[in-house]
């Protein structure tokens, strides 16, 4: 997972220069090669703060605690600007486009990459600039897809293992747990040292 989101980048240390397994809930910025997606991944961070901030300043009456979360708020509005500038910049220096990361054009199937898909009750979701005209990419024409259908046959899924405890009315066939020799750990050790001719 940490090679999926950081890529090749380096996990950031603590303050005691332990490096972190795992973002902490609501806190730290991301950092990594990708760096467009990760400056978005910023402001929308900094949007949450923003959110948060404005809520608890809006529940307290306590004038030192909401000079301080005013205070708060000033700085998610800096920060956002900051990070919208940078991605301005990336934009600028031709290192990233709107949708990022770019260059992938000849891998997604291009023909899914302009059309909202209405899957809602009502017509509300295809009135807004995101469904039709030009898309802030100014590669694509933004439509709507008024009846999508599924692309591909019904999927069917394996018997749950057993050792899930799910419930299970038997008409997938019968539960498999792990094949004997494919266990890891303590019982992958265990049945080593029982059958080592296995």
């Amino acid at each position: 997972m940490t090679r999926t989101t950081l890529g090749t980048g380096r996990l950031r240390p603590v303050s005691r220069g332990v490096p972190r397994r795992r973002r902490p809930a609501g806190g730290g910025h991301r950092r990594g090669p990708g760096r467009g997606a990760d400056f978005y991944a910023n402001v929308a961070a900094e949007a949450q703060s923003r959110l948060q901030t404005a809520r608890l300043c809006n529940m307290t009456d306590d004038p030192g605690v909401k000079d301080m979360l005013k205070f708060n708020l000033a700085r998610d509005t800096v920060h956002q600007n900051q990070w919208l500038a940078a991605i301005e910049q990336l934009r600028e220096d031709g290192l990233e486009g709107v949708v990022v990361p770019g260059g992938l054009e000849d891998e997604e199937h291009r023909q899914h990459a302009q059309e909202l898909w209405h899957l809602s009750d009502g017509t509300e979701s295809g009135a807004g600039l995101w469904t039709s005209g030009p898309a802030p990419d100014g590669e694509h024409e933004l439509t709507v897809l008024t009846s999508p259908q599924p692309l591909g046959d019904k999927a069917t899924v394996p018997p749950p293992d057993p050792k899930l405890y799910a419930t299970y009315d038997g008409s997938r066939g019968k539960p498999k747990g792990p094949v004997l020799g494919t266990e890891t750990g303590v019982k992958g050790k265990i049945k080593d040292a029982l059958r080592p001719d296995e």
